[in-house]
């Protein structure tokens, strides 16, 4: 590949600096590699998270970098088609998609004999088969205390019968959870069956039991094997297995020698011209087809992207929106980049970013008039087409609703207050409620005359930097007074969920193609969890509930729309934008595709190590 020296140069001095080189990562533990394997060059896929993972226990995981971690190593009994737009799920570990029975309440699933974990001591060297109990075993894992899933709540609202109880007890009697105790709800019918009975009707249940980023099978004699040590000891029947692991720093995956027979096959749509040449090019192809996937946190956009011009990594997964323009001008392929076989994708993404206020904090929270008119105020202030002109290079446009893109009750059409950049309003509601700068030094104080100065939290990188030089700006127009709180994502993430900050900015990427999965944030059974902001109102709850046992039709969709307006109302998270995203890969990445809803999707590319000259 030929670049020019100054940039080559450049991109050399830090590289050197920034990022755990592949070539100096140390080998993991495995078995010696026969003659014939070491004589073939791996195929190995490269590239960088901007964000580090923070566990690699899925009962522990909640953040989307994380999951995709897990969802390489642990596998659900369903999964979507790789290819399929819209999405469609199909069996993964189990034999044919869940009998629903009961109204949605009972849901039966047959695992498929012969089905193996890796190969881990804590089996004795012995293999260990796949079998319903596991599943079992990882559900009950999120409701076990001593784990403090911050995803319990999610699992909790769908009432799986006996669950909590079981909970319950471990948490009143102090003691550890029971996992041989009969939950009604939770059970190994025979050696293959599980069997799912929920309090109340879940029609789209097969979304959670597809989820193999969280709900993937885990064997029990592994966890009590490593104990407090689990976390670092991933072991389940996925494509992948940990071989190397520097916490938020470097992370190597390698295919799982004992992976079961499974071959490329997918269902893409017949006017799908690019899922029709993937589906041709790789049909019956044994998957996984690479050997390793190395995985470097570069929390700052120009080393990652340098890191992707200079060959150091084979992929960039969202391209920083400062060199979308460098590497894929107007949505094409730069042409000095083309010339060298590199691949560009550009796509809405299935998320949303949000500022959120913590509804418990005495400043910003709270259901009075004057606390939402402040909030609302906030909201109506924030210059979010600058924001994404300046910070985002264009990457994004404006969100009407908490809903995200490509989810069933996204409507491209619908306009809300959400949007909408009004300082002018902003000022009179702030004036109205008593916001007013009475002691005539530029700034605002609160209705009863204290400061009004916000507490902000932001990351510590260039983009967070960026950010709150648009929030600054913002703020000031409204004699409002900031500080900023820097810190690394997951320390932020950690304080959020403990309810100590004020003002943060969060993203989340949809993880189904159902819409509800965006309103977790506003449920008042998720706070702690998913609920960042606290939020908790009971007509609210109700609507959630309900959305939970509706079918799809129109009266569920009145319920959105109801919800859509509540959350616009109260306002505990400003929805700010929707992504463009952008990926790109170097010649030898062949058959990647930016997968919807789901996180697993490494096994379904190639890596011809040939195919680019450096």
């Amino acid at each position: 590949m030929t670049r020019p020296p100054l940039l080559a140069t450049l991109a050399a001095a830090l590289l050197a600096t920034a990022l755990p080189l592949a070539s100096l990562a140390q080998p993991a533990a495995s078995s010696a590699p026969s003659a014939a394997a070491a004589a073939a060059p791996q195929k190995v896929l490269r590239y960088a998270f901007r964000v580090a993972e923070t566990t690699l226990d899925p009962a522990q995981a909640s953040d989307i970098y994380s999951r995709t971690l897990t969802a390489h190593i642990f596998e659900a009994l369903y999964t979507y088609d790789h290819l399929a737009r819209p999405s469609k799920f199909k069996p993964l570990t189990a034999e044919a998609l869940p009998e629903a029975t009961d109204n949605y309440r009972t849901w039966t699933m047959k695992v498929r004999p012969g089905i193996h974990f890796a190969d881990d001591p804590a089996f004795g060297g012995k293999k260990r088969e796949l079998v319903a109990e596991d599943y079992v075993y990882a559900i009950k894992r999120f409701a076990d205390p001593a784990n403090k899933s911050p995803i319990w709540s999610y699992i909790d609202g769908f009432h799986f019968l006996g669950l909590a109880e079981q909970r319950d007890k471990a948490l009143k009697g102090k003691r550890p959870f029971d996992y041989d105790a009969r939950v009604e709800g939770l059970r190994a019918l025979d050696r293959y069956t599980v069997q799912i009975r929920l309090a109340e009707p879940r029609p789209r249940f097969i979304e959670f039991l597809a989820a193999s980023d969280l709900f993937g099978a885990v064997a029990r004699e592994v966890v009590e094997h490593y104990g407090d040590k689990i976390v670092e000891h991933p072991v389940g029947t996925g494509p992948f297995q940990l071989a190397q692991w520097r916490r938020a720093s470097f992370i190597a995956l390698e295919r799982n020698p004992g992976y079961r027979e499974r071959f490329y096959d997918a269902e893409p749509a017949a006017d799908d011209k690019e899922g029709q040449a993937l589906l041709a090019r790789f049909k019956g192809r044994r998957i996984p087809m690479i050997d390793r996937v190395e995985v470097s946190i570069v929390e700052e956009n120009q080393p990652r992207w340098l890191a992707f011009l200079n060959g150091q990594h084979n992929l960039i997964e969202q391209v920083p929106a400062d060199y979308v323009s460098q590497g894929m001008p107007n949505g094409k392929v730069a042409p000095n980049l083309a010339k060298q076989g590199v691949q560009g994708w550009r796509q809405v993404r299935a998320d949303l970013t949000a500022t959120l206020f913590n509804m418990d904090d005495p400043v910003v929270g709270g259901y009075t008039p004057e606390k939402v008119a402040l909030r609302r105020a906030l909201s109506l202030g924030l210059d979010v087409e600058r924001e994404i002109r300046l910070v985002h290079k264009g990457q994004a446009f404006p969100a009407q609703a908490p809903i995200a893109p490509h989810t069933t009750s996204y409507d491209p059409r619908f306009k809300s207050e959400m949007s909408d950049y009004d300082p002018a309003r902003a000022k009179a509601l702030l004036d109205l409620y008593g916001y007013t700068d009475r002691d005539g030094d530029g700034w605002r104080e609160q209705p009863d005359g204290s400061p009004l100065k916000l507490q902000w939290s932001i990351e510590s990188d260039n983009r967070g930097r960026q950010m709150s030089e648009q929030y600054h700006h913002s703020l000031k127009a409204l004699g409002i007074q900031v500080q900023f709180k820097p810190g690394k994502w997951p320390e932020l993430l950690k304080a959020a969920r403990a309810g100590n900050y004020q003002v943060w900015h969060v993203g989340g990427m949809s993880a189904s193609p159902d819409s509800q999965g965006a309103l977790q944030r506003y449920d008042g059974t998720q706070i702690g969890g998913q609920n960042l902001a606290r939020f908790k109102r009971p007509e609210f709850d109700a609507l959630y509930k309900k959305l939970s046992e509706l079918p799809d039709g129109p009266e569920r969709e009145a319920v959105f729309n109801e919800a859509k307006r509540i959350a616009v109302a109260w306002m505990p998270y400003r929805i700010r934008w929707h992504s463009y995203i952008t990926d790109m890969a170097h010649r030898d990445v062949i058959g990647y595709r930016r997968p919807l809803f789901w996180q697993d999707w490494w096994q379904y590319v190639d890596v011809e190590p040939t195919a680019r000259a450096d």
